[in-house]
């Protein structure tokens, strides 16, 4: 059948979901059975005029609800509706329903051959898998192995923890008033901390553009978001976030602050100095908590990146860390450093949340990083790092001229603003076409679209793919910006 959604742009319901819900009426109605198959993304993009990335955000929403099912190679296929519903629960009803936009799973998901600058994650190729693999036997073989393999307390391998908080003391980081909570990763750090600080309703500032993952989370808290502009604004220009719009946030009420001070995800900005002190100062007067998210600074590729991290600057600032980054995503082990009474409250939520961390994980991690093999890794990927950004540098600087940008000291990402008058989600559809992808800024805003932006996530790339990706990004948007000017200098006669 023909499918003909009348979608509203002007309505405050994304597309992707308005969308959703037309194809849940009609598996609802019988008029898409069981067995029926989809048009494919991209055939239903270019019938509806919609990008190929709100078909598919619009086929995610009905997979999770269990309303059709994707198959590699077939396409996705309708497997519930009215024939059903004597047997199973519309869970679509049933459902608490979802405030936040997808995220879609980057992860091995370009085609073959593409150049992927989508996913912000360490390279593969980097990962000392002997070395670790050594670690875990020596762990294996330890006497306590039992006691690994048994509950314990929810706050974490003791050892670690020990580990880190006395490293985050000796470094001036943390001080003997503070504790620390070992999480699974960071997001179910900001989860517990969202929990723990933010009630419905409550404001929470957050720097824009912004990861998605930890906008989503409170937003499905039910926090009322204020964007605060952060990032490199061009190549001249300061790095840091704005500190005239978190006053203004401070004074509109916002009760919680988060920030990415070094190599942001996805602006790759680093925050000055001056800009640190003054954050810390203002929240102080205002009684703002800051959450810190630290888990890009020690993969900074200049000697001479010393800036204090927020908490050395105040106590009441709670710091996030990670060895996703550093070392290896897969094993989700992150920790949250705060006051006792932040991790006491943390603690509990998180105990009702999983009730054990898992510290088997935790001993490799620990064993990984005491033998030294941590840094020796950390020091391999650092002078890897260099080499992507010095290609890079030369890359935009030759092929994106037209575009504003700049090239971090370190971290995993980078964002680039294209030409006045092009959209960087219209542009994806040529870009992955011509071989490369990246993600558009509007997976990143909060409360301004962002659509001339984009983030390029360079770590799992080597600089062949880096020089050969921004070649193909700038023919693009060279080709794009031609196209837009010689429509500007010679427009349409109007018909009267």
């Amino acid at each position: 059948m023909e499918i003909r959604p009348n979608l509203d742009p002007q309505s405050g319901v994304p597309i992707y979901r308005q969308l959703g819900d037309y194809l849940q009426r009609l598996i609802e109605t019988g008029d898409l059975r069981s067995g029926d198959r989809l048009p494919p993304t991209r055939e239903l993009a270019g019938q509806l005029g919609l990008n190929r990335t709100t078909i598919s955000a619009a086929y995610e929403l009905l997979e999770a609800v269990g309303l059709i099912k994707g198959e590699v190679g077939r396409g996705s296929y309708v497997c519930g509706g009215p024939e059903q519903r004597t047997e199973t629960l519309n869970w679509s009803r049933a459902l608490t329903s979802s405030v936040s936009a997808p995220i879609v799973n980057h992860a091995g998901s370009a085609a073959s051959g593409v150049i992927n600058f989508t996913s912000s994650r360490p390279s593969e190729k980097l990962f000392p898998i002997e070395e670790f693999r050594e670690c875990c036997r020596e762990v294996l073989e330890s006497r306590n192995l039992k006691t690994l393999m048994q509950l314990g307390s929810p706050g974490g391998y003791e050892p670690l923890r020990r580990y880190l908080l006395d490293r985050a003391i000796q470094s001036g980081i943390a001080r003997d008033s503070d504790d620390i909570l070992i999480t699974n990763g960071c997001q179910q750090a900001f989860d517990l901390l969202r929990r723990a600080l933010v009630r419905r309703g409550e404001k929470v500032a957050l720097e824009e553009p912004v990861y998605p993952g930890l906008k989503n989370l409170f937003l499905e808290a039910g926090a009322e978001l204020i964007g605060i502009p952060a990032g490199a604004s061009g190549k001249d220009k300061d790095e840091g976030i704005d500190l005239y719009s978190v006053q203004r946030a401070f004074e509109a009420g916002a009760k919680v602050l988060v920030v990415t001070p070094s190599f942001q995800n996805p602006t790759g900005a680093t925050m000055p100095a001056r800009h640190r002190a003054e954050v810390c100062r203002m929240a102080r007067s205002a009684g703002v908590a800051i959450i810190e998210n630290d888990i890009y600074s020690e993969l900074a590729c200049d000697s001479d990146h010393s800036l204090p991290r927020l908490k050395q600057l105040d106590q009441n600032v709670i710091l996030l860390g990670s060895f996703s980054k550093i070392a290896f995503p897969g094993i989700r082990v992150g920790w949250i450093i705060a006051p006792r009474a932040v991790i006491a409250r943390a603690t509990e939520l998180k105990q009702l949340a999983d009730l054990h961390t898992d510290h088997l994980s935790q001993a490799f991690l620990l064993r990984f990083a005491e033998s030294g093999k941590l840094a020796r890794h950390q020091a391999i990927v650092i002078a890897a790092a260099r080499e992507k950004l010095r290609a890079l540098d030369q890359s935009c600087r030759r092929y994106l001229a037209n575009c504003s940008w700049t090239v971090p000291g370190g971290g995993m990402n980078m964002w680039i603003t294209l030409p006045a008058g092009l959209d960087a989600v219209a542009l994806r559809g040529l870009a992955q076409q011509a071989g490369i992808d990246y993600l558009p800024g509007r997976y990143f805003s909060v409360s301004r679209p962002l659509d001339s932006g984009l983030r390029l996530s360079f770590a799992g790339l080597d600089p062949n793919e880096i020089r050969k990706g921004i070649e193909i990004l700038g023919a693009l948007v060279q080709n794009a910006a031609s196209a837009r000017e010689a429509r500007d200098a010679h427009p349409a006669l109007a018909l009267v």
